[in-house]
């Protein structure tokens, strides 16, 4: 994937600071020995580690400290201060750890550091089964490995292609400025590397809980001794006369991508028609007029996302998109679907030789049904995302999770929330007992507009704005409860163009702090 070696700016921390230079517990970004570094103050504690993220390249030096960790503005990551190692997707591989020797007033920074591998984990079960190769059961498997798990890991796919950056599918691969070798999340040596046998283009037929084994629908069967449900959701079809033709495609996996790309490309479809109003739809939109394919958006909604972002910045999206030449059709839904135009439910008729549909999708729960599993539209599953069967663990989109926040019964359908969960159910099959505490975090980039998402609103009584929406620069946050009532609670933050809010809201969701989380959405 994106992302490279900071370029190097600051002091040379190889031939020292002086310690009244670290401010706080704020990072400080330098040099030592070529690559860049951040050093951090923890109370007495001086800590050195390398200063770009190993998701996309996000500077570290912008984020925030909290605890042992350190947290990257852009998409959240975060990774421990001591050890380098990822704490929380969507971070990848550790980053560099470095000696730091303090004399006469003085730091230093000297060689990387190596980190001792963690021991394996007693009482771990024998082999762990993962059905879902999504960002949930990837996460997993490669959690298990990182805490020094060394049995057998079956990691099961139902998609032909393993497992992928999925958030790029809609933004910049189908933009065309991400190139393929990007969207892997591991290369295909990875697997084998690390003794997960990964099986693609498979489908598991049947779960036995009971008698802990499942069968393949190729007749295989295979045992295990704890289980995790990832099989992610479905995307919901078009039922139109015409839905089915060649040039209607949904947004979900690798494969749907590039057939979109096919026909913008190759078959030179210059007319889109975005059916849905959808984060992926609108994604979907701004990456083909990146690709100069006139885009026609239509959907039911009175404005987009005024569900899930509010009226507000629903408004300004919109108008972003308008000024990048996308015509809106609100208020209307597909009837039809011809080889060159779609009828809309108002009779007027709209060019189209590509229809992207994004109307929702509905978490693939028929396996967890079939097996007895407790279910609430999702599976249901405790802090620890354990299933009503001992051993049996969910995660992503499948799964209904007590909210930490809120205590709120949530289904999440985001892509760093399930890469989280599912290190978490790794965890917790090694008998760790961690609660899924982290908050839900998402971002969407549409045309140059990134809005970063914190907490989880499905509904609210107030929303307050801190900045300007208009100016791309501003604080959201959408609160339950009436102004100055004593149980009034924030709920969500959004943020454009303020991604150290993001994080400090981030931090105040999940210590619980609802005073300081006022603040946010009013002048600051």
């Amino acid at each position: 994937m994106g992302g490279g070696q900071a370029e190097l700016s600051g002091p040379d921390l190889a031939a020292g600071i002086l310690e009244s230079e670290l401010r706080g517990e704020s990072p400080l970004l330098g040099h030592a020995g070529g690559e860049a570094v951040v050093v951090v103050r923890r109370g007495e504690e001086i800590l050195a580690v390398g200063a770009t993220c190993t998701h996309y390249g996000g500077p570290l030096a912008e984020g925030l400290v909290v605890g042992n960790t350190i947290r990257c503005p852009w998409h959240h990551a975060c990774f421990d201060l001591r050890t380098g190692l990822p704490e929380r997707p969507p971070a990848r591989d550790p980053i560099a750890c470095y000696a730091v020797k303090r004399e006469g007033g003085r730091i230093r920074v000297g060689a990387r550091r190596e980190i001792a591998a963690p021991p394996a984990p007693g009482g771990a079960p024998r082999a762990v089964a993962i059905v879902g190769a999504g960002a949930a059961g990837e996460s997993a498997a490669e959690s298990l490995r990182r805490e020094g798990y060394a049995g057998e890991i079956l990691l099961v796919g139902a998609d032909d292609s393993p497992p992928v950056d999925r958030p790029n599918l809609s933004k910049d691969y189908l933009a065309g400025t991400a190139p393929e070798e990007w969207m892997p999340l591991r290369p295909p040596s990875f697997y084998d590397e690390h003794r997960i046998e990964l099986m693609l283009g498979a489908k598991v037929a049947t779960l036995d809980v009971a008698g802990r084994a499942l069968a393949l629908a190729d007749g295989r069967r295979r045992t295990w001794d704890a289980l995790l449900l990832a099989t992610g959701a479905d995307p919901i079809r078009l039922a139109v006369p015409g839905a089915d033709l060649p040039h209607v495609r949904t947004l979900r996996t690798l494969g749907d991508s590039r057939a979109i790309i096919a026909l913008a490309q190759a078959q030179g479809a210059r007319n889109a028609v975005i059916v849905g109003a959808s984060f992926i739809g609108m994604e979907a939109a701004a990456s083909l007029r990146a690709r100069g394919v006139s885009v026609h958006v239509v959907a039911p909604e009175a404005q987009p996302f005024a569900r899930t972002l509010g009226p507000e910045l629903g408004a300004f999206l919109r108008r972003v998109h308008e000024e990048h030449g996308v015509v809106f059709h609100l208020g209307e839904t597909v009837a039809r679907v011809d080889a060159a135009a779609v009828t809309l439910s108002g009779g007027g008729t709209v060019p189209a030789d590509l229809v992207v549909v994004g109307i929702g999708v509905r978490p693939a729960i028929a396996l967890a049904e079939s097996a007895g599993l407790a279910l609430d539209r999702g599976v249901v599953v405790d802090e620890h995302l354990q299933t009503s069967v001992a051993g049996v663990y969910a995660a992503g989109d499948i799964a209904r999770f007590p909210d930490a926040h809120t205590g709120d019964r949530v289904r999440i359908e985001h892509w760093a929330v399930a890469q989280r969960m599912g290190r978490i159910a790794a965890l917790n099959m090694l008998g760790r007992k961690v609660p899924f505490s982290s908050a839900p975090f998402f971002w969407t980039t549409q045309y140059d507009v990134t809005v970063s998402y914190v907490g989880h609103a499905e509904r609210w009584d107030r929303i307050d704005v801190a900045g300007d929406i208009a100016a791309r620069d501003c604080t959201v946050a959408y609160r339950r409860g009436g102004a100055g009532d004593a149980a009034e609670k924030t709920l969500a933050v959004a943020t454009i163009g303020r991604d150290h809010v993001s994080l400090e809201a981030e931090a105040a969701i999940e210590r619980g702090d609802d005073a300081s989380l006022q603040a946010f959405g009013r002048a600051r």
